[in-house]
């Protein structure tokens, strides 16, 4: 039988590089791996045309286009985690002080209300500082993947043609989620961001997950192993990073550094796959969307994950 050649999406990234590089081979099937300079075209390319076989996905763009029915499954491979409190960012002469001073007020949130960070970020505000997410109005600088999905009465777009941090600037935000300060001038709301991320992560276990890979349904339905097999392509990719990790990496970037921190600080291997190690991050993720209006209603997880991988670990 002729291996099926999957049209791929996924950023180079540490724990997917040894499929990229071919020193981790898929067993029964080949990816033909294609780059998307900017990786959440691809995310909206497949949620809205399904041009790929096997995608990189945001969670949580994931969780709303299968509530609208999009026809690919996930399997849990969660490629990128991290953290949000450094992503909430204000102008320091603005008088802004604490994130219960948002509230009331207008914050800016990068391209969608739905974009995953804005969810994990929300939660970081609600969860940890008490902030009623419902009185803040939040300002978008782009659409949503999900076309067919409409954000609550206090979710709005940005006039055409501004830029969020100028607007941060000019008073008209009170802050921002999700964008670089390319002034200089907007600081982390949240102090030491890095400090106060592992804190929760000991105290909490708050470890977010941002992306994962989906795979289309037709797939999965002409090959039943498909699920099984792609999983433990990533996972044994995975593996290659995680002890590249433990050995101690030459020249790592933030986020190899950010992952020897998890990992420094629980002791496990910071980028755990499977369900069952993941099922608490997931669950919290799942009520975060519910309380922000994201999703009508909590999914069982099993039901977003595909047959053949909902019992693996790696």
């Amino acid at each position: 039988m002729v291996e099926p050649l999957l049209r791929t999406v996924t950023r180079t990234q540490g724990d997917n590089e040894a499929l990229k590089t071919g020193e981790v081979t898929p067993h029964g099937f080949r990816f033909d791996f294609e780059e998307v300079p900017v990786l959440v075209h691809a995310f909206r390319r497949m949620v809205r045309d399904l041009e790929f076989d096997v995608c990189e996905m945001a969670l949580t763009t994931y969780l709303v286009a299968k509530a609208h029915g999009a026809p690919f499954t996930a399997v849990p491979a969660f490629l990128v985690r991290g953290f949000h409190h450094g992503a909430i960012l204000t102008d320091p002469a603005s008088g802004i002080r604490e994130p219960k001073d948002l509230e009331g007020r207008r914050v800016g949130v990068n391209r969608g209300y739905t974009v995953t960070t804005g969810v994990w970020a929300r939660a970081v505000l609600r969860e940890e500082h008490g902030v009623d997410l419902d009185r803040v109005t939040w300002v978008l600088s782009g659409d949503e993947h999900v076309a067919a999905y409409r954000p609550p009465s206090n979710v709005v777009p940005m006039p055409a043609g501004a830029d969020l941090e100028q607007m941060v600037l000019d008073g008209d935000l009170a802050a921002v989620i999700g964008v670089g300060s390319s002034s200089g001038r907007l600081a982390p709301l949240i102090a030491d961001p890095a400090r106060a991320a592992l804190t929760a992560l000991r105290e909490r276990g708050t470890y977010p997950i941002n992306h994962l890979v989906v795979i289309k349904d037709e797939l999965l339905t002409r090959y039943p192993e498909l699920a099984a097999e792609v999983f433990g392509a990533f996972a044994r990719a995975k593996q290659v990073y995680v002890e590249r990790l433990r050995a101690g990496i030459a020249e790592p970037d933030a986020t190899d550094r950010m992952y020897r921190s998890v990992m420094e600080t629980t002791g496990a291997d910071p980028l755990p796959y499977g369900i069952e190690p993941n099922r608490p991050v997931l669950e919290a993720l799942m009520r975060n969307a519910v309380d922000q209006r994201i999703l009508d209603r909590a999914v069982p997880l099993d039901d977003l994950f595909a047959v053949g991988s909902r019992d693996l670990v790696a």
